[in-house]
């Protein structure tokens, strides 16, 4: 009988790897707490003494050091810096074995629990789980894993259920939940109560005033970057979204809306705008209003409106809804001296004299010492300048103007800006996918660290270069866009030939870029009053804006007529010799002096 003699296998735990035998195995700890509270954070010193201690007491173990993450959570390894540098130093060969407290500590989803589990399994390294005791490197122990790492995700989904249920009531109470505080207020944790902040309480009335009064998101925040005003966070610039999210919070009017947001699942962590998904908690009078609800609701309309009718133009002979700017010269008259805005101002009011001026909003609000040399010039001033101004454009140009509107069409119909952002968008996916290939072959261990640094880098590098790219090519073809649809606009107005004979606010939008108030004439001269129109085209004309303006309801001597030449005599009230005064309402003198400038 042949005899057989049984060589014992060494277990997949001990010290050896395939090919050579270990005397020591390098061992190394994880440890993990997911929020930075005290007790907590005392939990996460100690797990580090501890496993520092046990590992380098253990003669057969070599202490490779301690992987922990502070304050993390559990649900997403990515987001846990240590944890990924010491996957990446385990396939890197520096590590034979992890310690860690329990499957909980190492991952609460099961995915992830596998995945890494399994890779290190590949490479011969054990993951022992001190809780549940399991060997990663045994036999049952993935299965053990599987049951045990399902258990730990479902605990955490329950958590999550209980914690979201305890948000609830503490809503349904009228507490605060959430909230640190937004320009204008101040939150106070201790009481979870919140007080008006004086000083910015001023900037959030100024932006509500100026959005009623017609002017947009990115107009205000250019003008409070202008004033020298700050955000919340000590910020300079002031974007439009900013801006119309202060318009939006009803935290201002004095109540409060809770359960705007809402977690998805705790997995993922991501958060979506609550459209009605989840119970919202509406608290009125809930703290001291800075704007009076009245403000609040018309602010709401115009926000509402400019949504609704965002983009629409109108087809035919309809008018496009006018639901931008609640005036017609709101955002497009700039102050020739400091570049800031014009803004809408009466004088007077409920007297006899009241009028409407226009006045540099960087003189109103911050003083006349910041832009000293301009002055507020009349509406109907700026309405009749205009009338003039558009008579010659069509009088003088009008060949030039045709020539140059379809120069420019045929530019914009042979521009290639959309293939070019096709072809980037297609790079950009390659890239992406490349990257994805790359990080699957280095988990393969098909390639070594270094040429995976390497290629990942150049691969990242050139695709931040190309994300630049493609925004400058989105942005260049919105403004082809946009010329397109003003150009259309332009050249219907054109066709139509018409002189006008009173103010048209459809006619000044469609070819007005903007009206530059105050400057210097031919000689250097401060001039308050002169008006220059840019058109869309690229053309501008200079007016004298004191031609236009009417005469004071308490003047002395009154010109009876606004067709008198600007230089007649007081006493006789004569016409301008030049009989085609009478017809266009200019100084004959004047005229020579508006010419249209390319």
């Amino acid at each position: 009988m042949k005899e057989v003699e049984v060589i014992k296998a060494r277990s997949s735990s001990s010290n050896s790897a395939r090919g050579k035998m270990i005397e020591q195995l390098r061992v190394a700890a994880y440890c993990r707490v997911s929020t930075d509270s005290e007790d907590q954070l005392n939990s996460y010193n100690s797990q580090k003494e501890y496993y520092t201690d046990l590992i380098q007491k253990n003669a057969e173990w070599i202490f490779a050091g301690i992987y922990a993450d502070e304050a993390i959570t559990g649900t997403q390894v990515t987001k846990r810096e240590d944890f990924q540098r010491m996957i990446n130093d385990c396939m890197n060969g520096e590590i034979d074995m992890l310690i860690t407290k329990s499957i909980s500590r190492f991952a609460r989803n099961t995915l992830d629990t596998l995945k890494y589990v399994r890779m290190l399994k590949e490479k011969n390294i054990a993951v022992y789980f001190e809780d549940e005791k399991i060997n990663t490197l045994t036999m049952d122990g993935e299965l053990l894993l599987v049951v045990l790492s399902s258990v730990a995700q479902q605990e955490v989904e329950n958590i999550s259920a209980n914690v979201k249920k305890g948000l609830k009531m503490k809503m349904k109470r009228g507490e605060l939940v959430g909230f640190q505080g937004c320009l204008g207020y101040d939150y106070h944790p201790e009481d979870k109560s919140i007080t008006v902040n004086e000083e910015e309480a001023e900037i959030v009335r100024y932006i509500f005033n100026r959005y009623i009064e017609g002017a947009g998101g990115s107009v205000i925040g250019q003008e409070l970057e202008n004033l020298g005003y700050l955000t919340k966070y000590g910020n300079s610039t002031w974007v439009p979204t900013t801006v119309l999210g202060i318009i939006k919070n009803e935290k201002y009017k004095g109540d409060i809306l809770l359960g705007k947001t809402f977690t998805v699942d705790p997995i993922s962590k991501r958060r979506l705008e609550n459209l009605g998904e989840e119970d919202q908690f509406y608290i009125r009078n809930h703290h001291e209003p800075i704007i009076s609800e009245e403000v609040f609701d018309k602010a709401q309309e115009i926000l509402n409106r400019r949504s609704k009718n965002r983009g629409k133009i109108g087809d035919g002979n309809s008018k496009r809804e006018k639901y931008s700017r609640k005036y017609a010269f709101s955002c497009l008259l700039e102050c020739g001296f400091c570049g800031g805005t014009l803004t809408r101002r009466r004088w007077h009011s409920g007297t006899e004299y009241n009028k409407v001026i226009w006045q540099c909003v960087t003189s109103t609000k911050k003083g006349k010492k910041h832009c000293p040399h301009s002055k507020g010039i009349p509406e109907t001033a700026i309405e009749e300048a205009f009338i003039e101004s558009y008579r010659l454009l069509c009088d003088n140009n009008k060949d030039v103007l045709e020539e140059f509107l379809n120069r420019i069409d045929e530019t914009l119909s042979s521009s290639s800006v959309n293939k070019k952002l096709l072809k980037v968008d297609k790079e950009i996916e390659a890239i992406e996918k490349k990257k994805s290939k790359l990080v699957d072959m280095r988990l393969e261990d098909t390639i070594d660290s270094d040429t995976y640094e390497s290629k990942f880098s150049s691969m990242t590098s050139k695709q931040e270069d190309l994300l630049k790219e493609r925004l400058q090519l989105q942005e260049t073809a919105r403004n082809e866009k946009d010329i397109k649809r003003r150009l259309r606009d332009f050249k219907k107005t054109l066709e139509q030939n018409e002189v006008l004979n009173e103010f048209d606010r459809y006619v000044f939008e469609s070819i007005v870029e903007k009206v530059i108030v105050g400057g210097y004439d031919e000689d250097g001269n401060i001039d308050p009053a002169q008006l220059v129109f840019v058109y869309k085209t690229g053309f501008k004309n200079s007016l004298d804006g004191n031609r236009f303006k009417p005469e004071r309801k308490n003047a002395r001597g009154n010109r009876k007529s606004k067709d008198l030449c600007s230089h007649a005599n007081d006493e006789n009230q004569s016409l301008c010799s030049d009989t085609k005064a009478d017809t266009y309402r200019v100084c004959c003198v004047d005229r020579k002096d508006s010419r249209l400038k390319p």
